[in-house]
């Protein structure tokens, strides 16, 4: 099984860094919704917003996630991480799915390449922030630290 450090000592680089992500998805979200205002939901007009094709949906969808992931940043409990590596798999799944679907009418959510290696990129700083942001009783923390740095099996002497 595998075992998530607890308290690790990086872990508010790794909050700072998820609350970015949801920073950037927030206001690539709203900017997208006053890009296309008005559009269908589903268009796939030419909309670009901070550099990333966009429609009504993805926009809309893009401020209700960013908002959740910097709830999840702003939080001390485990919220965040697991709302992290929920997210990291959400995108990254997301990214996989609209490149196999780029160049067809089933792109619903308007992807262009950009928008699928930044849904990647955000998908995997997600993932890791999710693995190293788990909180714990100091306890449980120090446990953790002594099971992996202590040996299986102690060698026999000959």
């Amino acid at each position: 099984m595998a075992h998530f450090p607890v308290n690790h000592p990086a872990r508010p680089l790794y909050r700072l860094l998820s609350g970015l992500i949801g920073l950037y998805i927030l206001v690539f979200g709203v900017y997208g919704v006053f890009q296309t205002w008005g559009d269908g939901l589903f268009g796939r007009d030419s909309n670009w917003a901070l550099g990333l094709r966009t429609n009504l949906a993805f926009s809309l969808v893009s401020v209700i996630f960013g908002a959740v992931l910097i709830v999840g940043a702003s939080r001390r409990n485990n919220l965040g991480h697991y709302m992290n590596l929920t997210a990291g798999a959400v995108f990254l799944v997301t990214g996989i799915l609209m490149m196999s679907v780029l160049q067809t009418s089933a792109n619903f959510l308007n992807f262009s390449m950009s928008t699928v290696i930044v849904s990647l990129l955000f998908g995997l700083i997600l993932l890791a922030t999710g693995l190293y942001d788990k909180v714990g009783p100091p306890e449980h923390a120090e446990e953790e630290r002594r099971r992996r740095y202590h040996p299986v099996a102690e060698s026999p002497n000959p």
